[in-house]
């Protein structure tokens, strides 16, 4: 691999593009190679196995690509799979995403974290770790919420069904003392002016895009693999529908880009 080799962004449907985004922003002259692993959507209901299983497959095909590294843009698929997906490729990058436990420790004032988020990224033993570790005096508030990453998936970002969704979620850990708002899945940052509405504009919402990006760019520059000019590329593939990820990509990017389905093998 070289500098000029493509970097990997994985996510159970189009969530990811949120951290996409990020790394895109923060390293304008790389070329990434997105999928969308959105036949297989949601992950959040899913079994740990199952979850592991697409996993090493798409980690398998960036490996076939020749990708420098790859960010797995899931919450659910970095708590079920992140450490496998190390032993199976050593030698690649691998970059996962936690929700901003750390930052809303240090941010709350009331004593009162909430954390959005998929039902198997709170039911999972590496979520437990990361707030036994790094919020043991905070009191963490979990509230899932499937039906966000469903709305997002349809392209319903805005409007009386997307303030309908956040509304009680977010009343109930508002209400219940929660002065900060992780948003614990890749997908929810496209809802966040309608949780904001609801939160309040001076309540924090916290997303792990940026985080991302700097640990990515870090690495990178760690093995001599960072591309300092030229520009950037994107590709855009999924096990699903191209002209679904396509649509969306348009509204959720701000940009047109072609989409394009897996090869059978990967799907």
């Amino acid at each position: 691999m070289t500098p000029d080799s493509p970097i990997g962004i994985y996510d159970s449907g189009v969530g990811g593009l949120s951290v996409l985004r990020a790394i895109r922003d923060a390293l304008p002259h790389e070329s990434l190679l997105y999928v969308a692993d959105s036949a297989h959507v949601p992950y959040g209901e899913k079994t740990q196995d199952y979850v592991e299983q697409r996993a090493s497959t798409i980690a398998d095909y960036f490996v076939s690509r020749q990708a420098k590294a790859m960010v797995v843009a899931c919450n659910t698929a970095t708590a079920a799979a992140i450490a496998q997906l190390r032993l199976r490729h050593p030698q690649l990058i691998i970059i996962g995403v936690e929700p901003a436990i750390k930052p809303a420790a240090h941010l709350t004032t009331s004593g009162v974290v909430g954390v959005f988020a998929t039902t198997g990224t709170l039911a999972s033993p590496k979520f437990a770790a990361l707030v036994q570790r790094e919020a043991p005096e905070v009191r963490i508030l979990f509230r899932p919420c499937p039906e966000w990453v469903r709305l997002v998936e349809q392209g319903v970002l805005s409007g009386p069904q997307a303030e309908a969704a956040v509304r009680a979620p977010v009343a109930e850990l508002r209400g219940a003392g929660a002065d900060v708002l992780v948003l614990g899945c890749t997908h929810f940052p496209f809802l966040r002016d309608a949780i904001q509405a609801a939160a309040g504009a001076d309540v924090p919402l916290l997303e792990t895009g940026a985080p991302v990006a700097r640990r990515l760019r870090h690495q990178l520059q760690e093995r001599g693999l960072l591309r300092a000019s030229g520009p950037g590329g994107l590709r855009l593939e999924t096990s699903g529908s191209a002209e679904a990820l396509g649509a969306l990509a348009v509204r959720l990017l701000g940009q047109a880009a072609d989409a394009h389905v897996l090869e059978p093998r990967w799907r």
